[in-house]
């Protein structure tokens, strides 16, 4: 079955640089070490690393705490961060400045994954969520190198799909040494699909220890003056917004400038490469838009802050009264909502969580997270928590207490890691 996987993925390999290359297209960075994604990696690394695997922002930003920790506990061993985004790769910079070493995860191609093990050789493979590989499973168990996932999660859609693949699904579970898992339910999927029992822990979601830095509360301060100015008016923000729901966001805002709500919109959009087309639906939607690229200063008429930039989420949530968290009005799954909670932000969604639905349905239950599907319930649902200070601020408080209640994963999977190392 192993050996069916790998001349498929050989023969696709061509769509896949074809892929790069039209990502490339509004990304030049996917243009940009091509080659490590086929395990050439650049001279100056070293071996023998701590190697964690995290896929892209939101994973880097998530495990950026346990990362410290190792890096604290191991400094005899450096870490080597691996993401397959380049905005991935940005944020390992962001988060790390320069104390780890980055490259792309190698495709999983047994001659690619091969030359990655090879050059780094590391100690520990530490995989975030559920970026399974059979053929970077198989080497590592070859080579005596233990893999640990964690923060992992599977949801009923994702492991029915894996079951479609049983022989190839079994032997991933085969060689996972260890699988720290968010919640009972993702646990049971994994054991269904063949993990052992007695490798199985739950120990929740690293993405509740989720700590605001001095200086991002710093950044806040500053952006909360500037936005609100002497007339405090209300602020909200739409971010990690996906094709097709900038324009909904939009439609939402006039909603609420029409009823009189003269309030200030942030609008992030979840990808680099779809700035400029935001920025132009901004501008059709005939909205007085300032860029934060640019440096472009928030006056009193200014409608819609556009965040075309990166590495400011965490501010900007700080800076706003309510929080609309995107990638939910579309099939995408969402993005984490832990990240508004944490600041004791009253936070909307679309009914597309499934990434995130343990979460989302504790939030829910508490009422700080309502659902919402459409220009109208949004703007409802901001004005009914923008006008209402005893709802906002019990809101605020039900998302904030469900994050500190949740916290302490990142220690527990940090002792299952520590099993592997200081053995």
């Amino acid at each position: 079955m192993l050996i069916i996987y790998s001349l498929c993925l050989y023969l696709v390999t061509p769509l896949l640089v074809g892929f790069l290359w039209l990502r490339s297209l509004r990304a030049p960075e996917y243009r940009q070490r091509i080659l490590e994604r086929f395990g050439i990696l650049p001279p100056g690394l070293d071996s023998g690393y701590i190697w964690l695997h995290s896929v892209s922002v939101g994973e880097t930003v998530a495990v950026a705490p346990l990362a410290r920790l190792l890096q604290k506990r191991y400094p005899g061993k450096r870490l080597l961060v691996t993401t397959m985004t380049p905005t991935g790769s940005d944020q390992v910079q962001r988060s790390f400045s320069g104390t780890v070493d980055h490259v792309y995860a190698p495709y999983d191609l047994p001659g690619s994954v091969r030359r990655f093990l090879d050059r780094t050789r590391p100690s520990i493979c530490i995989i975030m969520e559920t970026e399974l590989w059979p053929n970077v499973l198989q080497q590592c168990d070859r080579r005596g190198i233990p893999t640990v996932l964690i923060n992992a999660r599977l949801s009923a859609g994702s492991a029915a799909g894996y079951a479609r693949v049983a022989g190839i699904a079994n032997l991933m579970m085969s060689k996972l040494d260890a699988v720290a898992v968010q919640h009972a339910s993702d646990g049971q999927r994994f054991v269904d699909l063949g993990l052992a029992p007695g490798k199985l822990q739950i120990t929740g979601s690293i993405k509740f220890d989720h700590d605001i830095a001095p200086e991002v509360r710093e950044a806040t301060t500053r952006l909360r003056h500037e936005w609100q100015g002497a007339s405090k008016r209300p602020v909200w923000i739409a971010a990690s917004t996906h094709l097709g729901e900038d324009e909904i966001i939009l439609q939402a805002h006039q909603l609420l400038l029409d009823q009189g709500l003269a309030a200030l919109l942030i609008l992030v959009p979840r990808h680099p490469e779809r700035f400029e087309d935001v920025y132009r639906l901004c501008d059709q939607a005939g909205m007085q838009v300032s860029r934060r690229s640019a440096r472009q200063p928030v006056a009193s008429d200014t409608q819609v802050v556009l965040g075309d930039t990166m590495g400011e989420l965490a501010a900007l949530y700080g800076a706003c009264d309510i929080a609309f968290v995107g990638g939910s009005l579309v099939p995408r799954g969402g993005h984490n909502p832990i990240e508004p909670a944490a600041w004791g932000l009253p936070v909307l969604t679309g009914p597309h969580m499934f990434n995130f639905l343990d979460i989302t349905e504790q939030l829910k239950e508490r009422g700080g997270l309502k659902e919402v599907h459409n220009a109208e319930q949004i703007a409802a649902g901001v004005q009914s928590i923008l006008t209402d200070s005893k709802a906002h601020a019990e809101a605020g408080a039900a998302n904030h207490a469900v994050v500190e209640e949740n916290r302490g994963a990142t220690e527990r999977q940090l002792a299952i890691i520590d099993g592997f190392l200081s053995g």
